[in-house]
């Protein structure tokens, strides 16, 4: 890299115990590879520092892509952790130094369970974010104030900007990109770098992991038998009947308990059912949504594009498994 040239912006990735090691080096590779397309077009490079805790619990560059000049960075990057999530006590400095970046102009973004840290500075109360789908109930149980969508890959608040699943550093890099060097450049990066640059969202890929750690035991008496059930159709009344409930008191518990409707929780086994027939058998979509419970294909396929974002055809593309694909 040409560390001559002045850099446009300086992007800090500040790494912590057993951060995503992959997300650092790539991101900081991404950008590099962005800057020097944008030379190509008349434009400025992006500066990547690495920020490590020092023994005073302040924080210095550990590496930097622009040694020599001057400047602090203009956005911050959280990258997330192979092995589980900080818990608050470890969050906590982290916190403080990125609150103080925020307050000083500074733009926040973090990756995959990064979130955790970033929501630990208080800046995400009431204010959309994402994280890996794996890690929502944990998330949701520390951070209840944050409206979180586990579905989508990358959400851009503007000053806080959060991406999803562990891979889900290329998207973040694209939109740093698009943002800070233009959209030209952004697909100059993603076509080197064999990245799809229209947009993914988790839901594509997150599996359905229903709530079993609530304490209601008839209730998980009730998700115990759903489950025997392999999403063959059944009604409220039925659920409730089966744990000797009354109709009402059943559902208050059920949402209470797992997050969701009785019919929303069906939907979701049904669905999840017919991503296993997608993947790993030949019948056609119309004999997957009679053996999940729906005898209408259509209202079937409406339903699956809404939970999984991809209609049954494209999923099946997508996400088969090779032997099918090649029937």
């Amino acid at each position: 890299m040409d560390a001559t040239q002045t850099p446009r912006v300086e992007i800090g990735i500040l790494l912590y115990r057993d951060c995503q090691q992959a997300m650092v080096h790539g991101m900081t590779d991404l950008i590099a590879i962005a800057g020097q397309f944008s030379r190509q077009h008349g434009g400025p490079p992006l500066r990547v520092s690495h920020w490590q805790m020092q023994v005073d619990g302040g924080f210095a560059r550990s590496q930097d892509t622009h040694e020599g000049h001057t400047g602090t960075p203009d956005i911050w990057l959280v990258p997330g952790r192979l092995s589980g999530i900080p818990d608050a006590e470890e969050a906590a400095p982290y916190a403080r130094w990125l609150l103080d970046r925020h307050a000083a102009g500074a733009t926040l973004a973090s990756n995959c369970g990064g979130a955790f840290l970033l929501a630990a500075t208080g800046l995400l109360s009431g204010r959309p974010a994402t994280t890996h789908w794996w890690f929502a109930d944990p998330f949701r149980g520390r951070f209840p104030d944050v409206k979180l969508d586990c579905d989508r890959i990358v959400i851009d608040d503007g000053d806080i900007i959060t991406a999803g699943g562990l891979m889900a550093w290329t998207d973040l890099g694209l939109r740093l990109v698009d943002r800070l060097l233009g959209p030209t450049v952004m697909l100059d990066t993603a076509k080197f770098l064999l990245i799809d640059s229209a947009g993914r969202e988790q839901k594509h890929f997150a599996r359905f992991m229903p709530r079993m750690t609530h304490g209601d035991e008839p209730i998980l008496k009730a998700q115990h038998w759903l489950a025997a059930r392999e999403a063959k159709a059944v009604s409220v009344g039925d659920m409730a009947a089966q744990v000797g409930m009354e109709e009402r008191t059943f559902q208050r518990r059920f949402k209470a308990a797992t997050a969701m409707t009785p019919i929303e929780y069906v939907q979701h086994l049904r669905v999840a059912k017919a991503r296993e027939h997608l993947e790993f058998t030949k019948r056609t979509i119309d004999q997957i949504a009679w053996s999940v419970g729906y005898e209408d294909a259509a209202a079937f396929r409406k339903l699956f594009h809404r939970l999984v974002g991809l209609s049954p055809g494209d999923y099946r593309a997508r996400f088969a498994a090779p032997s099918t694909q090649a029937a």
